[in-house]
């Protein structure tokens, strides 16, 4: 596959010169339990009632690989013989049901107070010796929420669902290079759950997935990140020739 801007290695190029072929791994950090009952009406209220769902999957590496193989980094599209596609705003609305067209999501990545910010929108935060921590263990999150006593006052459910949110944000939708812990970053625009669908998180699930894309169209990459179920799903959607072989 040709460049169209620059000459920067690119993996198909190991592929085409028969080089040993690269399957990647992904950054993807599941839930592993479907969220308790009394929480689904928190996640509806904040708009994330579908990607909450999530809590499983088995992700086909071999064709998420063949994917960025057709992949030039200057169009975060794909090329096949039969033309060219990409993922889009409809499909992260269809599939993940995230709103699309709201507030751009902005925020600071460090806290003065981080602990302070914990307890007052998880009622809780991990014994951490650093006084400027910034993240939260999955397994943490697992271990406190993952299990609600049946006399959850409605306080303690409103920081279950925003414990769920943020581990589906950073462990799903937008997980990052540090997949064993969770950023609290975007925990403060959970502050508010009727206010959280304000925000255009299916935009920012689609730009990390898209900035993914382009730095795994380098050889030397191994793993990935970005909503990996999204592109999995979209491509056997979109190319049912796919769904027909996937199995």
């Amino acid at each position: 596959m040709a460049r169209l801007i620059n000459d920067d290695p690119h993996i198909s190029d190991a592929a085409n010169n028969m080089g040993s072929y690269r399957v990647l791994r992904g950054r993807v950090n599941g839930i592993g339990y479907l969220p308790d009952e009394r929480l689904m009406p928190y996640l509806e209220q904040a708009g994330f009632w579908s990607a909450a769902l999530i809590w499983t999957f088995d992700l086909r590496y071999d064709l998420i690989s063949a994917l960025v193989e057709r992949s030039p980094p200057e169009t975060y599209t794909f090329h096949f013989s039969c033309g060219e596609c990409t993922v889009t705003l409809e499909d992260v609305a269809l599939q993940l049901g995230l709103p699309i067209d709201e507030s751009p999501i902005t925020g600071i990545i460090t806290f003065a107070e981080p602990t302070v910010l914990c307890y007052s929108l998880l009622g809780d935060s991990p014994d951490d010796d650093e006084s400027n921590f910034s993240g939260l263990k999955f397994t943490w999150l697992k271990g406190n929420f993952g299990h609600l006593s049946a006399n959850a006052t409605e306080g303690e459910l409103m920081c279950a669902a925003r414990a769920y949110i943020i581990h589906i944000i950073r462990g799903v939708l937008m997980p990052d290079s540090n997949n064993n812990k969770v950023h609290i970053m975007h925990l403060p625009l959970l502050a508010d759950l009727s206010n959280v669908r304000s925000y255009s998180w299916g935009f920012a699930v689609l730009t990390v997935l898209y900035r993914e894309l382009c730095r795994t169209t380098k050889p030397a990459v191994v793993d990935m990140g970005g909503c990996l179920t999204l592109l999995q799903s979209w491509a056997l959607y979109r190319m049912l020739f796919l769904a027909s072989i996937s199995h």
